[in-house]
């Protein structure tokens, strides 16, 4: 990377007609030098003619989403440090220079912009509730979190985008992000960041259960991958556990009696133990595959340059 990196700041967007001009002005007034891309997400609104007249480079992505925006952006645009936000005025451009600037001091992949909302109207109390939750959870899967994993504000380096491999359609997007910093066992940070409620006339995208539900079944999904063993381990568990306080009364008529009365519950208990073996092999079967695309991810992202100190 050169002593002036090449910085993107990326900006998805649906219907985003009233706020994309003022976000446009935000982030090029904070960082002069960088190319700002907006990628409108089949807005049936002036979302793209805004944004031309505003001075971005403007693109479209026809399949709806903003995971399947988020992977079009990181695989078409070419830079040292990338700003990601939303194009809805909500989140502060004047931390991003901080951002970038910390991203190639400390040779960070990935910078979350951390909210702090003011207005009551910025960020709802389901969507507190549900950020701290998810946060809690994925700490306890993954053993190490993030303070908002649901923040559309982060910067990245070169080797995090051109090595991570969105799998995500929708707002799960950020999840996946987090995740995969964390499994690969990225350096990273976090900025407090000021975040402001929408501008009039602009409306949110989001649905809080819809959503959430999105969310967590992503965290589960992504656990059953990457923790194959553990996954799969608690469900043979769980069998093997019922299946063994069935046989309990089996067990103790024949010691008595030499007979098995109840045969139907011995077939059941046999397959319940044959169901948690399975699982359990399962589990070590793909334990071992996982390693080894875990190695494939690493070496894929070491081949990438990384955001070096300044000299």
């Amino acid at each position: 990377m050169t002593d002036t990196p090449r910085i993107a700041v990326l900006l998805p967007c649906y219907n985003e007609e009233a706020a994309i001009a003022q976000t446009i002005a935000g982030f090029r007034y904070a960082l002069p030098g960088a190319t700002i891309y907006v990628y409108d997400n089949n807005s049936s609104d002036r979302t793209m003619a805004v944004a031309r007249d505003a001075g971005a480079v403007v693109r479209q992505e026809r399949m709806q989403g903003k995971g399947n925006v988020v992977r079009r952006m990181f695989a078409d645009v070419d830079a040292d440090v990338y700003v990601m936000a939303d194009g809805d005025a909500t989140y502060d451009p004047a931390s991003a220079a901080a951002m970038v600037e910390r991203v190639r001091e400390e040779g960070l992949d990935m910078i979350v912009g951390t909210r702090v909302h003011e207005a009551v109207e910025a960020y709802r109390r389901g969507h507190v509730l549900g950020n701290r939750v998810m946060t809690g959870i994925l700490a306890r899967l993954f053993g190490r979190s993030f303070t908002d994993i649901f923040s559309g504000y982060r910067v990245f380096s070169r080797r995090f985008v051109k090595s991570f491999p969105v799998l995500s359609a929708g707002f799960e997007i950020e999840t996946e992000i987090s995740v995969h910093a964390l499994e690969l066992k990225m350096p990273v940070g976090e900025v407090e960041t000021r975040y402001f409620a929408r501008p009039e006339g602009s409306e949110s995208k989001l649905s809080t259960y819809r959503d959430g539900f999105r969310i967590a079944r992503t965290i589960l999904t992504l656990y059953r991958i990457e923790r194959p063993m553990l996954f799969f381990g608690l469900i043979a568990a769980l069998f093997a556990l019922l299946a063994l306080g069935l046989s309990v009364p089996l067990v103790v008529t024949y010691a008595q009696t030499g007979l098995v009365p109840r045969f139907p519950t011995a077939i059941l208990v046999t397959g319940l133990m044959i169901l948690a073996f399975l699982n359990l092999f399962t589990g070590l079967i793909l334990d071992t595959v996982v390693r080894g695309r875990r190695e494939m991810r690493r070496l894929a992202y070491l081949s990438q340059p990384g955001p070096f100190p300044l000299m």
